[in-house]
């Protein structure tokens, strides 16, 4: 368990914008950095990080939390194991104290899948570089493929000897379970129940996840046995998804941001020839075909996306189909394909890394034009063909979510395919009112998640980061949490500061609150534990501030403090400089603020006590106690006009 000091250092260091940052492109919006959100699929940013308060929070899918809990989200990791990531980002060291066996077993059943991945690859490389096979035999394959030595150490690539149970034995003697070797898919047991190695006589290419960490390994054969598959890839395990993973991502994301443009290859040599080349902005898919997983992985560091290929014709027509997928993920697709049957591997080694560079840069088309001169050529004069080919080439632009970017290339295949412009216009419109009708009809028939924000400011004032992600708002609650909610959102934004109004002195805002409000009960129970332990701080002499219940050790109490605490809206620049409306913040007078919000809830409390009082009267058939009643309801009733002269309006907010 780590002790609570080495904690505390942690998350005084941890800086939300760098920790967020490792995983999402920020860019800056008001007092807010906003970004795709990493925990849904969204093609307008809903993802907000604030700063200030250490916090972020997604207005379109609701997830919210500190650094910590942004990795224990996005890596499916513990809290301790968060806690150790950051640690380890920020070069601190960390303190433990002991705890039970059982404790310690339950946390370090995952960490042991990486922990033995890590003495896999370890194992591998070491082999390579020092084994009398390895030398021998993978260190002179990687060699005669032109790989020079950094390269190969950088992606710790390695080599399985050809004996059937080298790595168990030399993990097993190291301390490692067998359990481990075949839950990570490193070694496989046979119908007699013998463990053995997974494998064997092969090079190794460690598969890196996103944070650095080793989660699996592809292996490839130098045998020339055809009944000997050429590569071998791990299994699904609790720390390997294939679909999830690009290989090279982990190296390739800071230049995949500075160069705001992915390379995206077929194969492990693919990768490590493009980036011997110095792009080193290339991933490609982990042993499976391109999932909208990797794509949205892509999408979160550039929106522009280079396929290279190689010369296969067979293969070329394969991969078409797939890379529809990426425009309907909105990202802009380029693709460049190497003459006479290279591939990027043996392209980059037969031209040299210079001229290899040159060439990408001269040859890449948009994915369209390119697909429409591939299958024209295809089709050759045969107006059958010629038709389906046209239709398959609007169904492609039909997919492209911007219609700007759609419209050019319907004016460029307009001129490619000789067709006129309107023809492959009707088309299109034709294939979406088709998708857009069985959208609609989908979506009517999901359940739509509750919107929090039903209260917004309206569409013409604010500018929603998502429109697209938030639902229609339902019926306002019929009871009183969305003024209780106010009050707990005024006592964590103001409530540290000093009530500076009717000469009241020495009084801080939150003070103030509970006073004025000692009278009412809370009826929403969150908010009333938050109100109860912001009461119990004061009467022992501590004013709570925001961050106690942002970090707050209760999940729900979190959740609500970090949504309290954060807007989805940002105030348009357009309403000033367009409009020349000025919008008074809330915090000019905070008076009007703090006591809009007191009298709203009190409001709704007597407007409840006179609705139950109206009932009684009608009810009560003794003379005398409906008179007592009469007096009760008269004297609320001047209780609520008084509310009401001070909001100025019986509406409630």
């Amino acid at each position: 368990m780590i002790n609570q000091d080495t904690i505390g250092k942690i998350m005084d260091t941890a800086r939300i914008e760098e920790v967020v940052g490792d995983f999402v492109p920020l860019k800056k919006r008001g007092s807010s950095l906003i970004g795709n959100c990493p925990f849904h699929n969204e093609k307008t940013p809903s993802f907000h990080v604030s700063v200030a308060k250490g916090i972020y929070k997604c207005f379109g899918c609701g997830k919210g939390g500190d650094s910590v809990h942004f990795i224990m989200d996005h890596e499916k990791y513990c809290y301790p194991e968060a806690l150790k990531y950051l640690a380890n980002k920020y070069n601190i060291e960390v303190e433990e104290i002991a705890q039970s066996p059982q404790n310690i077993e339950a946390q370090n059943a995952r960490e042991s899948l990486y922990i033995v991945s890590e003495y896999a690859a370890n194992y591998f490389a070491n082999e390579l570089w020092t084994g009398e096979e390895g030398r021998a035999i993978g260190l002179s394959y990687f060699k005669e493929r032109g790989f020079r030595e950094d390269i190969v150490k950088k992606f710790q690539l390695g080599y399985s000897p050809d004996v059937w149970d080298a790595l168990i034995q030399s993990s097993v003697a190291a301390g490692h379970k067998e359990d481990y070797l075949e839950r990570t898919g490193l070694a496989i047991r046979n119908d007699k129940g013998k463990l053995y190695d997974r494998f064997r006589g092969r090079v190794m290419f460690p598969i890196h996840n996103f944070t650095g960490r080793i989660i699996g390994f592809g292996g490839r054969t130098l045998k020339t046995d055809k009944n000997v598959p050429k590569y071998v890839n791990s299994p699904e395990s609790e720390i390997y998804h294939k679909s999830n993973v690009l290989y090279g991502l982990f190296h390739a994301k800071k230049a995949i941001r500075d160069a705001d443009n992915c390379y995206l290859v077929e194969g492990y040599a693919d990768v490590l020839s493009v980036h011997q080349a110095g792009i080193e902005n290339v991933v490609a898919s982990s042993g499976t075909s391109l999932t909208t997983e990797q794509i949205r992985l892509i999408g979160r560091f550039t929106q522009n996306v280079t396929i290279l290929y190689d010369g296969d014709a067979a293969g070329i027509k394969a991969s078409l189909r797939g890379l529809d997928m990426i425009l309907e993920e909105g990202l802009n697709v380029k693709v460049v394909l190497f003459p006479d049957g290279h591939d990027p591997d043996s392209y980059m080694h037969h031209v040299g890394s210079g001229e290899f560079k040159k060439y990408i840069e001269n040859t890449r088309k948009d994915f369209i034009l390119y697909k429409a001169s591939i299958l024209l050529k295809e089709a050759g004069t045969d107006p059958i063909k010629r038709a389906g080919i046209i239709r398959d080439i609007v169904e492609s632009i039909a997919k492209i979510p911007d219609d700007i970017k759609a419209s050019v290339f319907i004016r460029e295949c307009s001129g490619l395919l000789q067709i006129e412009e309107r023809t492959l216009l009707s088309e299109l419109n034709k294939i979406r009112a088709a998708k857009f009708k069985k959208n609609s009809s989908n979506h009517n028939n999901s359940q739509q998640f509750q919107n929090p924000y039903q209260d917004g400011p309206p569409d013409n004032l604010f500018e929603n980061p998502d429109p697209g992600a938030a639902p229609a708002p339902e019926a306002a609650p019929d009871n009183d949490q969305i003024q209780e909610r106010e009050i707990v959102r005024l006592l964590l934004a103001f409530g540290h500061e000093l009530v500076n109004w009717d000469k009241i002195d020495n009084m801080y805002i939150g003070s103030f609150i509970m006073q004025n409000l000692s009278d009412v009960t809370f009826e929403d129970a969150l908010c009333k534990r938050i109100i109860d332990i912001y009461r119990d701080e004061i009467e022992n002499g501590h004013l709570p501030v925001a961050n106690q219940f942002i970090k707050s050790e209760d999940r729900e109490i979190q959740d609500l403090a970090i949504t309290l605490s954060t807007s989805p809206y940002t105030l348009s620049d357009n309403w000033y400089n367009k409009h020349q409306i000025y919008v008074r913040d809330e915090t000019v007078n905070l008076k009007a603020t703090v006591l809009g919000g007191i009298f709203h809830l009190k409001k709704r409390k007597v407007d409840r006590m006179l609705l139950s009082l109206l009932q009684e009267i009608k009810t009560e058939e003794d003379s005398t106690n409906q008179e007592i009643l009469m007096q009760r309801y008269s004297f609320i009733k001047g209780v609520e006009k008084e509310i009401s002269k001070f909001l100025g309006s019986v509406i409630l907010k």
